[in-house]
């Protein structure tokens, strides 16, 4: 096993840098306009996504990249907050399906101005377009 070049460690050290910046604002973001935490957002949108079916915990767990705990304890306080319902699972007793509830689609829809806010300022600002899409591609190749 080789030892990564000082290029490879400047550009992970980058990442993970820059990473942690843009999500802390995100955070910082929601949270002084009396939104919940980005975790929920993720959540909400892939339910909106998935639309009346829902999504089973761990489909939900594997969009979101969560431990297996972190979703159970993500779902308990967001149904506990109104905004998704659990429901039984046609075929499997002990199955669920979680909804995004009316609630959670109004809350996701007034978060993302915010969130959009954020991420224009802290990349559509400083990027070109053109610089926007390498990037992408850059980080796709990883």
């Amino acid at each position: 096993m080789s030892e990564p070049n000082r290029a490879t460690q400047a550009a992970w050290a980058a990442l993970i840098s820059t990473s942690r910046k843009l999500l802390e604002a995100v955070e910082a973001a929601l949270k002084s306009a009396g939104h919940p935490p980005l975790s929920w957002y993720d959540a909400l949108l892939e339910l909106e996504k998935a639309g009346p079916e829902g999504l089973r915990p761990f489909e939900l767990k594997n969009r979101l990249l969560l431990p297996q705990y972190g979703t159970s304890r993500l779902l308990d306080r967001m149904v506990k907050a109104g905004l998704v319902e659990r429901q039984d699972c046609e075929g499997d007793g002990r199955g669920q399906i979680v909804v995004i509830s009316e609630q959670g689609r109004s809350i996701r829809r007034a978060m993302w101005p915010i969130y959009a806010r954020v991420l224009s300022d802290a990349i559509g600002s400083k990027l070109t377009t053109k610089e926007a899409m390498k990037l992408t591609r850059l980080l796709s190749a990883l």
